[in-house]
């Protein structure tokens, strides 16, 4: 019997009808999908055109006339775990052309937006975000590219290093140190064609899990400063929020390799005898089912929490997300290898689908952030504040309204509201503090009342509040 990808989480809070339909949708054509690769670079061409034709692409990048603030968190987690339980690199032809485009969906000129994005979302170019050095990986602050001003252009020299679908691109998105300031603050954002003078492919990287991967080179190559993203300076910003707008689909990709080794594995479990009976009778096995179940839910939770607070709340995700991508990360790999193991020999032989796999997870451990960047972010979240993250915010009539074009389900709506009105810890009204305690904004109370409303510290002597 033909195994096929679960969608019962789908009944969860975070979903409304149109993401079943939007599921449903994606399952389809990824059943379509080839799984044999005699040619990497050409399957990757293939994958991402027929994804183009099929009108995935749309989800991942933005329209037009729209920013990537505007693209739907849950389509693209859900898009990344289905196509992933189907096949790594149908993943990774996605959410490339997501990736590859969000800095100039956020921060490019109009004519640059119309010149490139219905190209890549129709999949007729393919895109590429090139942030990485040899010396310059979880350190950004240390990258050396630089992009001088000359007149009307910029003249960009250096290299940049694993950078996915280089070699097969059409459009990179480049972050170069300027030197409007150190570190971080001296860097932009610039859109590079493959066919730039002075941009070549100084060479090809071969990987456990075979992608599209090469470092870049810029020989003084020469743009129009037209394809600069947003002011001088703002790169690393810019590059920071495209990671944010995608990182918990990262997350949502290891969901999927992980939901893929499990489903593998009950089956195995249950048509392999030994001992007298099936592999599923011994205790160990069913035990480390039940381990892997609950550790593949527990990320899924995480990661579709941290898709539906920007989809819903428009909240800021980078705790969230950074705990999703870390968690399911680490899940998966732990529930590959378990998978690995239930398999025994077979798993570790060449073609097998717990073998592809346990080759594939181990990259989305380290890119978009390796695991200890992701605790080194949840922790600064943390430290921050720590108090802010246990008080929901007021959200203002345009924040509780449907937001990106889609419909809340009633079930949803339910369910969240009914969890808000129990809540003891409810956002601002009149005479109540109108921002939270711990925040740096800290704005009297109107209240006159000699008792403190919830939520303030303390009254001062004139019986005013103090948040």
């Amino acid at each position: 019997m033909a195994l096929t990808p679960t969608r019962a989480h789908l009944r969860w809070p975070f979903f409304a009808a149109e993401h079943a339909r939007w599921a449903d949708r994606v399952v389809e054509v990824a059943a379509s999908l080839p799984v044999e690769k005699p040619d990497v670079d050409g399957s990757c061409r293939a994958l991402v055109r027929e994804l183009g034709a099929a009108g995935l692409l749309h989800a991942s990048v933005a329209a037009q006339g729209a920013d990537a603030s505007s693209i739907d968190s849950r389509r693209i987690c859900l898009a990344r775990e289905l196509l992933a339980w189907h096949d790594g690199l149908a993943d990774f032809a996605f959410a490339m052309q997501g990736l590859g485009t969000g800095a100039l969906s956020l921060a490019g000129t109009p004519e640059l937006r119309r010149a490139v994005l219905p190209k890549v979302a129709t999949g007729e170019w393919i895109a590429a975000f090139a942030l990485s050095e040899k010396d310059a990986g979880s350190d950004v602050a240390a990258l050396q590219c630089a992009a001088v001003a000359d007149g009307p252009d910029y003249v960009l020299t250096g290299e940049k290093t694993w950078i996915s679908n280089g070699g097969i691109a059409d459009v990179y998105t480049v972050i170069a140190r300027t030197g409007d300031g150190p570190g971080t603050k001296g860097m932009s954002a610039f859109v590079v064609y493959a066919d730039d003078p002075g941009f070549s492919i100084a060479e090809r990287i071969e990987v456990i899990a075979p992608h599209p991967l090469a470092t870049i080179r810029f020989d003084g190559c020469r743009i129009p400063a037209t394809r600069r993203l947003g002011a001088s300076g703002e790169g690393f910003k810019i590059a920071m929020r495209t990671l944010d707008i995608f990182r918990a689909s990262v997350a949502a990709a290891a969901v999927g390799f992980a939901r893929r080794a499990f489903d593998e594995s009950v089956a195995h479990a249950k048509e392999r005898h030994l001992f007298g009976g099936p592999l599923s009778a011994l205790q160990l096995t069913q035990a480390a089912i039940g381990e892997m179940s609950t550790a593949i839910d527990a990320a899924a939770l995480l990661t579709y929490r941290a898709a539906w607070l920007r989809d819903v709340e428009r909240a800021p995700t980078t705790r969230e997300a950074a705990m999703a991508k870390m968690t399911a990360t680490e899940s998966a790999q732990r529930v590959i290898d378990r998978a690995v193991q239930l398999f025994g020999g077979r798993g570790v032989r060449t073609g097998e689908i717990v073998e592809r796999l346990y080759r594939e997870i181990r990259a989305l451990r380290i890119y978009e952030g390796a695991t200890e960047v992701q605790q080194l972010i949840i922790a600064r979240e943390e430290l921050r504040d720590r108090r802010s993250h246990s008080v929901p915010r007021a959200r203002s009539a345009s924040a509780t309204a449907t937001p990106r074009g889609s419909r809340t389900s009633p079930r949803t709506s339910t369910i969240w509201s009914a969890w808000w009105r129990s809540s003891s810890r409810r956002p601002a009204r009149p005479g109540r503090c109108s921002s939270p305690r711990g925040r740096s904004a800290r704005p009297r109370c109107v209240s006159t009342s000699p008792s403190p409303p919830r939520g303030c510290m303390a009254t001062s002597s004139t019986g005013r509040c103090r948040c």
